[in-house]
């Protein structure tokens, strides 16, 4: 809750409404950890399953 409260900011109400991974999500992005761009195949597979379509359709 220090670090939280510390180095956050975050006030006592915004701190209880936070989930576990919003939490964590806050901790990884001080400590440097950004998720890496996803792989060639796991992009190729989001475009196959979910493919660009034209307005109109």
């Amino acid at each position: 809750m220090g670090f939280a409260f510390g180095m956050l900011r975050l006030s006592p109400g915004a701190f209880w409404s936070m989930t576990p991974r919003e939490l964590n999500c806050a901790l990884q992005t001080l400590q440097g950890g950004v998720p890496g761009a996803p792989a060639r195949n796991d992009l190729d597979l989001l475009m196959q399953r979910f493919p660009d379509r034209d307005v109109g359709e």
